[in-house]
């Protein structure tokens, strides 16, 4: 089976066939940096990330952009508010994204532009749409021409223009044509950054910015366009138009991601519920977090409570557990064993990580039978192809980036604590089990877990 992608602008599962052989371009819509990011702005970079390793172990070379708007309406308020510069609300919440996505193990972006840099681009673009008819300046702003672009207009979103509201995207809409028309270009204001261009001083508007990124680092005509689903309109209808208006291809597949709500909310830190990133990995490891997120479809939503997070985790742990018992009986482990082709058609299939996790229970429940048996043989097959599904999905436990802390020292703890357990041991036998209590509740104290199995006593570092 090839990959097929769910195409939001056809409402259809398509195969993925890529403008240039063996290569795929994708580009997300990544952070507007007014605030820190919460699971649910993050959602997307793990979703993304999956799909981007996927197709790199599918054989592609792959080129993933994800652009950070660094100017916004948005992000000026924030400054006033805090008597700032809007540079240093930017470049803040910049980094914790970064560290939230870093924090996550997800792979870092091909590049990842930044709208500020990009103003050229933006010019000439919107210099191409005036010339043909699409775009129009007036009192300093630059506006697209929806009328201009009707038949095609409400497409991505299945609307039609004449049921479209008013755009809204400026403080006097007196200077448009049309209502509906959005702002390519705000004029300048006191107080605000300014740029200057043939059109006068100012700033871009949010959806200019990432049609002229995308084609700067994806070509006039890429594979695919991601971002959440509450971001087909206006944003990514305002980008097909403008893109395409000015003679761009623009993107040949769309795929938006589901949103995290609590209750029927869509979590957002204008209604208060958002769950920052710092805050749910004091409840939750961060991969277990990562495998919250990337457990459901991508195109589901996920009604957010922490007993379904602390279930998550506890399923992860199973995984882990198999992984981390069979490493101590395997040592070398089959890199390029074969992927369980049910996991591998899971993936193809639109990305169904639900499915794809279904392969991988089921195979470290085989793989805990193996253990119990003995069967060395069996235990390494499918420890080889756990770790590797697990590390296209980005959740090896055994990789760097999930390294438990203190592991590098196992070796000496190791040393330190089998000397323990043999006391505890020779304990048991002379059936000294106060004793034996005594110094697994030592043990436990000092933050290591001792687990009785057949072949033997084990420990780990407690969670």
């Amino acid at each position: 089976m090839s990959l097929h992608l769910y195409d939001t602008s056809t409402r259809d599962t398509r195969e993925f066939v890529p403008v240039e052989a063996g290569r795929a371009s994708i580009y997300l819509c990544g952070a507007t940096v007014q605030a820190p990011p919460h699971i649910g702005h993050i959602r997307s970079g793990v979703n993304f990330d999956v799909l981007r390793r996927w197709m790199t172990r599918s054989g592609y070379d792959v080129t993933f952009c994800r652009n950070v708007t660094d100017i916004d309406d948005k992000i000026i308020r924030v400054a006033a508010e805090y008597g700032v510069p809007w540079f240093v609300i930017a470049e803040r919440n910049q980094r914790a994204f970064t560290w939230a996505y870093d924090t996550l193990g997800c792979l870092p972006p091909t590049v990842e532009p930044r709208a500020t840099g990009h103003v050229p681009e933006m010019v000439t673009l919107m210099e191409r749409l005036i010339e043909r008819g699409h775009a129009y300046a007036a009192g300093g702003d630059v506006y697209f021409s929806v009328q201009s672009w009707a038949d095609e207009y409400g497409k991505l979103s299945n609307q039609k223009l004449d049921n479209m509201r008013a755009a809204g995207d400026t403080d006097d809409e007196s200077c448009k044509r049309d209502p509906r028309d959005f702002a390519l270009w705000k004029g300048e204001k006191p107080g605000e950054p300014t740029w200057p261009t043939p059109f006068g001083p100012g700033r871009p508007g949010w959806h200019l910015e990432c049609s002229a990124m995308a084609t700067k680092y994806l070509g006039s005509t890429f594979d695919i366009h991601g971002g959440g689903l509450d971001l087909i309109f206006p944003h990514h209808e305002n980008e097909i138009a403008q893109s395409q208006a000015a003679g761009d291809g623009f993107a040949r597949y769309w795929m938006h991601n589901g949103l995290v709500r609590i209750g029927a909310e869509k979590m957002a830190k204008s209604l208060g519920n958002s769950l920052l990133i710092p805050d749910v990995t004091k409840k939750v490891r961060p991969v277990e977090l990562r495998y919250y997120l990337a457990a459901p479809h991508y195109r589901s939503s996920i009604d957010y409570s922490e007993a379904s997070l602390l279930e998550a985790a506890a399923a992860y742990q199973r995984i882990e557990g198999f992984v981390t018992r069979a490493a101590e009986v395997i040592h070398d482990v089959d890199a390029d064993a074969p992927l369980p082709q049910a996991f591998a058609d899971a993936l193809d299939d639109d990305l169904g990580t639900p499915q794809a996790l279904a392969v991988v229970h089921e195979v470290v429940r085989e793989g805990n039978v193996a253990l119990s048996r003995g069967d060395k043989e069996a235990v390494a097959r499918l420890l080889a192809e756990t770790q590797n599904m697990l590390d296209v999905l980005g959740l090896d436990p055994r990789s760097p980036q999930w390294r438990t802390a203190g592991s590098d020292l196992k070796p000496v703890v190791d040393a330190l604590v089998a000397v323990a357990l043999e006391q505890r041991k020779a304990a048991r036998e002379r059936k000294d089990y106060a004793a034996a209590d005594a110094i697994r509740d030592q043990l436990t104290a000092a933050g290591i877990t001792v687990e009785d199995t057949p072949q033997g006593a084990r420990w780990e570092l407690a969670r």
